[in-house]
This record gives C-alpha cells, structure tokens and sequence, in this order.
C-alpha cells in the first residue's frame, strides 16, 4: 500500500477548511499530493500532512527553517512559527517562493552545501541520517511482485554495509546536513538559490550530503563538466575518501529498495527494479539507472 493511499485531496482540503475556514479552503490551490499535501494561496502556502505521525517532523522542519534563517543561510522560510494538529493531520505555513528564474545546478547545491556544513548543531535537535531505515518496509510493501531472493539480497546487503557504518572515519567534521542534497532541491529565485525539503535534516557525517552528486554522476548520467563544477565549488572531491564506496552503497541499496514499492501494479518500476538489482549483483558500478 502506497503511505499515501486513502489520503485524498477532498481529505486534504476538509483538514484545510477545519484550520482556516472555508473561503481559505475554497482559495487554495494544490500544488502535489504525497506524504503532504501542499496548497498554495496568495503569499502563503499550506501544507498538510498525511496523518499525525509526521507531526514530530514537521515541527522539526519547521525549526530547522528558523535556525537557517537566523544563520542566514537561504532557504525556504516559515510564515508561522509551529505546526499544529487539525483534525488528525499536522498543518504548518510557509512563504510563497517567486517563480524560479531557471533550473538549479550542481554548483548552486555546493555553494549551499558549504554554509550549511559551516554551521554547528542547531538548537533544535536533529536525527542520525538514517539511509537504510526503510529497506524493510520499501521490501515488505514491493511483496510477492519482487522475487523473494533479490529481496533477500538487498536485506544481506543492507546488514553488511550497517556492519560497516560505525567504522567509518570522516574527512570533514561531522553535523548538520541537508540530507538529500540534489539541486531538485535547490530553488533559484530572483534572489539566488535556496535550500528546499529541509525534511530531511539531520545531524551526521557532512560526508552523505556529497555521495549524493558522486552516485548522480556513476547512476543518473550526470555530465562530468556539471559534477566537476560541483566538486570545485564545494572544495574537496568526496571520492578521495576511503569511506566514499561504503556511503554509496547504502544509498544505491535504499536507491533499489525504494522503487520495489511501487513495482505492485507497475511494470516500469518491476523492470527499474530488476535492472538496478542485477547491477548491483554483478558489481557493475557503470550501469545506468533511470528516476522513478
């Protein structure tokens, strides 16, 4: 079952009108459906969540958010300060981003990366970046439309690289990161880029934040031009680290656990999920995924 199944936009927009009344309900316009529902109305956008477990999370976003904006460090910026609980479904306010002038690049990532990396534990308190977190429940919603060995197969990996996470000796001093750092979550306005999705913050190695870009470029066909820029921009390439290939591969293991949950149904995704299976069976590092 999709984590967003039975949560529909009619849901949504009751929640909506329960907070803010019906004329603010009747006004907004949604802009996606997932884990949130996310409206837009004049300068405010609402977002409201699939149920009351994401609470605890959007009130840290939302913390996360003024932290950065005491820092200075450009991202999307609250329009009130706390989430609260409507009807079962936690509800925050955000300010309307401009429309974007063109699309984010590696480098504007890295320029951001660099001052949030600068920065130390913030008062608010943040998780572990825990990659491998949902592996199983990725593996347990795929069930029988993944063949039970390759399911296997990811769960022995996931084992063997946690195994190997607690060795790991960082180059650069561990904290704040954005947790997944790509420019589809960089936002560049007429003021510059910005940081999107602060959902994922979380205080670990600044290291997971870089493997990132290193598996767009091995997976996702990122140029090399645009991953040099990135490298350059940032000041130290992640792949001179010996913990690089254990990184990397705790992310492509939840990579592949996390399309197999949509292969019910969905033969694309059973084909992506197959292909990125058998490259990482055969230890084939070149070969090249597609986003699902």
């Amino acid at each position: 079952m999709n984590r967003s199944e039975g949560f529909t936009e009619e849901r949504a927009r009751a929640v909506l009108e329960a907070a803010d009344g019906p004329r603010a309900a009747r006004a907004a316009e949604l802009l996606s459906l997932g884990e949130n529902a996310v409206f837009a109305r004049d300068d405010v956008v609402v977002r409201v969540g699939r149920d009351a477990e994401l609470l605890p999370r959007a009130r840290r976003e939302l913390g996360v958010a003024e932290w950065l904006e005491k820092e200075n460090v450009p991202a999307v910026r609250a329009a009130e300060p706390g989430a609260r609980l409507v009807e079962g479904h936690p509800v925050s306010y955000w300010r309307r981003l401009p429309p974007s002038v063109r699309p984010a690049t590696p480098t504007d990532l890295a320029s951001l990366l660099r001052r949030v990396h600068a920065l130390p534990e913030p008062p608010v308190a943040l998780p572990r970046r825990e990659l491998l977190s949902g592996v199983e429940r990725w593996l347990r919603l795929a069930g029988d439309a993944v063949r039970e060995e390759d399911a296997d197969f990811l769960r022995e990996r996931r084992d063997a690289i946690e195994a190997r996470l607690p060795a790991l000796v960082p180059h650069l001093p561990p904290g704040p990161v954005h947790g997944d750092a790509l420019p589809r979550n960089v936002h560049v306005g007429p003021d510059g880029p910005l940081l999107l999705d602060l959902e994922t913050f979380s205080s670990d190695l600044r290291e997971h934040d870089l493997v990132v870009m290193v598996l767009s470029h091995d997976r996702y066909g990122l140029a090399d031009d645009a991953f040099a820029g990135f490298v350059r921009t940032y000041g130290w390439d992640v792949r001179e680290w010996e913990g690089c290939a254990t990184l990397r591969a705790a992310r492509e293991t939840a990579s592949c656990a996390w399309v197999s949950q949509h292969a019910p149904g969905n033969p694309a995704a059973r084909r992506e999920f197959d292909r990125r299976v058998a490259s990482l069976r055969e230890g084939a590092d070149e070969v090249r995924w597609y986003p699902f």
